[in-house]
């Protein structure tokens, strides 16, 4: 047909018509699968796995699993499998899922609250030994992970851990990780409010429910009363901030859409003032939005951070209310900036009951199933049950009666567990990196180790707080633009044009005190080999140039280039 005045489309291209799927959000309307990860969750709730795993896979061994229970459902049950030894980093993004698998897991044990008695820890301490080879890593969200596990040996060792109160329900996988708390909730004299009830109902409704088990992505829960901001509330999906109402008396602060990644957001305040016995609703309300709204199109886009800055904080309070509440919330006021500029509770500090609690500080998280043993009769012979975990990668032992704590803290010194720690022992923190992690381009835990030893050798005397972490790939599970100092782990070139391990530096960021991500110096990046040099020159500098009381992130924000490089 010829084009005419009355027909001018006669002569216009055909464009290609296709129906929008929207970014596959149920509430929506769009339930087909989109891609392979939300295929396998419609074909089976990853829950369902166990049953598998107990009566197949662990019988028939390691060959029998199935692929998508391999990579996918067995992280319902905190099993991922780990890196392949010898692999280099710069194969990582390379090779295919099966040439990366070694045949034996990680196993993330979920502590919610950091809360541990001695016998549960003694009990961790003995699996490492008997099925993990030692190993033992106490993460930043306060759990404990294992590492060589065995598929044959995976239904004993929950047997151990049920008999003692303890799970790997959800400890990994697209639903609710595990719930983050103030390690001295119900403990600390200056708490605002005492958070513990709320993480127990949590967990006792919802946690291992397939009202939960298929979220676009993984969940993250922050729940603290502590006037010390002790669970870097604004980079959790959720997170309960304590404060106190002029009217209502202590409650929380609703906070949400914060994570890292590739992609970081800090979490934005809702305004709502949440009192204690309403923190289960209101949290189930959340993870509703995010399970119902939460896009699953993309991987890349599938968690509640983007939701959030889409939607922005009125609409999220609007839908919480209209449709999961049916009802308003109160306002609220903010928390207050955080007492003081550590908050990992190291050191030695008086209980509400007149007792102590003492904070100590293994290497970047590393420990072995030998010293948790040792821990926990540490804890009892000092006349303490009970011990924690922090997001800080650092532990606690409560109820120690003041005669027995020099005792206990001279103990600890002599496992090399030190409650009274350099700067660098205190603030450096490292994730799991290229010996075990599939993701991983560089090593950082004995990186990691090796550095607080330079730093402690060449800057004595620094004391003033700082955070150094390294994170062995971009996905900052280590949180590495939260840091003063953040590592990036990526491979470089060294002076003689060869490919080497070292970071990309990111510099200034902070949580608690003006949040913030930092900057990045164009071009800035350090090999493995010469970075003590270069944290102990940008140290150096600092210390000459800063003002009076100024922190390390307000003078990296202002400091030039040169100097930071």
């Amino acid at each position: 047909m010829a084009a005419t005045p009355q027909n001018p489309a006669a002569s216009a291209p055909r464009r290609k018509v296709s129906r929008h799927r929207g970014e596959g959000q149920w509430a929506m309307g769009h339930y087909t699968p989109l891609n392979g990860n939300e295929q396998f969750k419609k074909d089976d709730d990853g829950l369902n796995v166990r049953t598998r795993i107990e009566t197949i896979y662990s019988k028939r061994g390691f060959d029998s699993i199935d692929p998508n229970d391999l990579r996918g459902r067995m992280r319902w049950w905190g099993l991922y499998t780990q890196r392949k030894p010898g692999i280099d980093g710069g194969k990582t993004a390379v090779l295919e899922p099966e040439e990366l698998d070694d045949k034996y897991f990680m196993l993330r044990v979920r502590i919610d609250g950091g809360r541990l008695t001695t016998q549960q820890l003694r009990v961790i301490g003995e699996i490492s030994q008997e099925f993990a080879r030692g190993s033992a890593d106490i993460t930043d969200r306060q759990n404990i992970q294992l590492h060589w596990i065995r598929i044959e040996d995976v239904p004993e060792i929950w047997n151990r851990l049920e008999a003692v109160g303890l799970s790997t329900t959800e400890a990994c996988g697209d639903c609710p990780r595990v719930v983050i708390g103030s390690p001295v909730a119900g403990i600390a004299e200056d708490e605002i409010i005492d958070g513990t009830w709320a993480i127990d109902e949590i967990h006792e409704r919802y946690i291992g429910s397939k009202e939960f088990s298929n979220l676009p992505r993984k969940f993250k829960t922050a729940i603290s009363g502590s006037p010390l901001l002790d669970v870097v509330h604004e980079i959790n999906d959720v997170a309960f901030v304590g404060v106190e109402h002029p009217e209502h008396g202590p409650g929380f602060d609703l906070w949400v859409g914060g994570g890292l990644s590739t992609n970081p957001k800090i979490g934005v305040r809702l305004g709502a003032w949440v009192p204690l016995n309403e923190v289960p609703e209101v949290w189930a309300g959340v993870v509703g939005i995010f399970r119902d709204y939460g896009y699953r199109r993309l991987r890349t886009r599938a968690r509640l951070k983007f939701l959030v800055a889409d939607w922005g904080p009125e609409k999220f309070r609007q839908v919480l209310e209209d449709e999961y509440l049916k009802r308003p919330l109160v306002d609220g006021p903010a928390p207050g900036e955080p007492v003081q500029r550590w908050r990992d509770h190291v050191g030695v500090h008086r209980q509400q009951d007149g007792n102590f609690y003492v904070g100590f500080a293994p290497r970047v998280g590393r420990v072995d199933g030998a010293t948790l043993a040792k821990i926990a009769d540490l804890a009892e012979a000092h006349g303490s049950g009970r011990v924690r975990t922090t997001v800080e990668q650092k532990m606690i032992i409560l109820d120690v009666v003041e005669a027995q704590v020099e005792s206990l803290v001279e103990a600890l010194q002599a496992l090399d567990l030190t409650a009274k720690p350099s700067t660098f022992r205190r603030g450096t923190m490292a994730c799991t990196g290229i010996e075990y992690c599939k993701l991983a381009i560089v090593e950082t835990k004995q990186r990691g180790s090796s550095l607080i030893d330079e730093l402690e050798r060449r800057l004595p005397e620094f004391d003033e707080p700082l955070t150094i972490n390294l994170n062995g790939c971009p996905n900052a599970c280590a949180r590495i633009q939260v840091a003063d100092i953040g590592l990036k782990g990526q491979l470089v070139l060294n002076d003689e044009g060869e490919q080497v391990e070292g970071y990309q530096v990111h510099l200034g960021g902070a949580l608690g005190l003006e949040a913030g991500f930092g900057r990045k110096v164009r071009g800035l990046k350090v090999t493995a080999d010469e970075l003590p040099d270069y944290v102990e020159r940008v140290l150096r500098r600092f210390q000459a140039e800063r003002a009076d009381g100024e922190r390390f992130a307000a003078w990296a924000a202002r400091a030039d280039e040169e100097a930071l490089s």
